[in-house]
């Protein structure tokens, strides 16, 4: 069963692999269970700053195992609720998430591109809901997900008339960062994933915090409020002085 996941972790920067090739990466309750036990690892490490996702072969995620769908319509919840652990376990991550998305990512796999922070695509890749298309009601949040990034409209035309976007369109919709060669897509998600390496690593985690909940329908003060609290908190950091001091020379004020 761990094969079904693979975890390297390099200067700070984790590197998860769905790795069932095989049946395109699905999502299945083993796998879920390998992603729940990583991340709990992972945010245990003080120097792990940042994860990025990707899939072996040629897909990110071909969605959910069937035998967990087909036994919620034989009267078993669980086996739903199980695939929604895989993907809400990286959307409630403290540590920054990359997606490379390597291949299709459909349905739950769809939704654990979602559940990233940030989301590069390769030029192989193609985003589908396709829940619709077998009979299902979306699930797992995706419509929220989905609305919040791309708007009603984008949204609208994936989930209800069936529209598939292929990196590219991803790219111009605001689905993805950006769009880049397959050969390149794993690089740079890493680069910039290692752009947390030489932050304090709570410094980053309580940002992505901040970042998170800024767009929970408060107002600016509210949100303020947060920043206010945090930045001064970020100024008792030890390297915090040095920084400024440091920018400060280089600045000559």
């Amino acid at each position: 069963m761990s094969d079904l996941l693979d975890v390297t972790v390099d200067q700070g920067t984790a590197l998860l692999t769905l790795n069932d090739p095989g049946r395109r990466n699905v999502i299945s309750g083993a796998l879920v269970d390998r992603v729940c036990t990583a991340f709990d690892e992972l945010e245990a490490d003080p120097a792990v700053t940042a994860v990025v996702i990707t899939g072996a072969g040629s897909a990110f995620c071909a969605g959910a195992d069937l035998a967990d769908l087909l036994a919620a319509a034989d009267g078993d919840p669980e086996g739903v609720r199980r695939v929604y652990d895989g993907f809400l376990r990286v959307a409630r991550s403290p540590l920054p998430t990359v997606a490379a998305v390597n291949g299709p990512a459909v349905g739950a796999g769809f939704n654990l591109a979602l559940a990233c922070d940030v989301r590069l695509a390769g030029t192989s890749a193609w985003f589908d809901t396709r829940f619709l298309k077998i009979g299902l009601h979306p699930g797992g949040g995706h419509t929220w997900m989905l609305h919040r990034l791309v708007g009603p409209q984008t949204a609208a035309a994936l989930v209800l008339f069936g529209e598939r976007l292929d990196g590219a369109a991803a790219a111009a919709a605001g689905l993805v960062l950006r769009c880049l060669p397959d050969d390149e897509l794993l690089t740079a998600a890493l680069q910039l994933a290692g752009r947390t390496r030489g932050v304090d690593p709570e410094l980053v985690r309580r940002t992505k915090r901040t970042l998170r909940t800024a767009g929970d329908g408060r107002g600016h003060d509210d949100v303020l409020a947060d920043e206010t609290r945090e930045q001064l908190w970020s100024l008792g950091l030890p390297d915090t002085r040095e920084r400024l001091d440091a920018f400060r020379k280089e600045l000559g004020t």
